[in-house]
């Protein structure tokens, strides 16, 4: 990662940065899948609300990639990962996994879960480098999960996994 990075957690007034990201780091799939439709980006002060916390990546001038993990059945779920595509390929997408790990890690949980696509060089098998590994939905949140991406339209755009890393 650039020692010019810094990670951080985000605040309230990182709202509009995070939706920001978000939208550009999506332009990414929607060029590599050619989906029909794409759904909405979460706004930002939704991701804040939400139970969990998210880290930034910050170059000082803008934010530049962020992970969102929530907090739920007593282990921690990476709900987003995303980078702004012209600092993709710089460690800043594992600086942020690791961190996430790290600190969910501190805050006494034993287990990541995430949800990605499956064949997208950056998502399931960037995630398993990682140290990631495919799992089923085990609980009634992560099950709930499958059903929202069903909602979402993102079962039809192309193969999603589930997969866990022990903390």
């Amino acid at each position: 990662m650039p020692d010019e990075i810094l990670l951080r957690f985000a605040g309230p007034d990182d709202a509009s940065a995070i939706e920001d990201v978000e939208t550009r780091a999506d332009a990414l799939l929607i060029e590599a899948l050619r989906p029909e439709s794409w759904p909405d980006v979460e706004p930002g002060t939704a991701r804040l609300a939400a139970h969990g916390f998210v880290l930034l990546a910050d170059s000082g001038t803008e934010v530049v990639g962020f992970a969102h993990v929530l907090e739920i059945d007593g282990h921690a779920h990476l709900e987003q990962l995303a980078v702004l595509p012209e600092y993709g390929r710089r460690g800043i997408g594992r600086a942020l996994v690791d961190a996430a790990i790290e600190t969910a890690r501190g805050r006494g949980h034993t287990r990541m879960t995430l949800r990605t696509f499956a064949d997208v060089p950056w998502n399931a098998p960037f995630y398993r480098s990682c140290g990631f590994v495919e799992e089923e939905p085990d609980s009634d949140f992560l099950r709930e999960l499958v059903d929202v991406e069903r909602r979402l339209g993102l079962l039809e755009i192309a193969p999603r996994v589930q997969l866990s890393r022990t903390l």
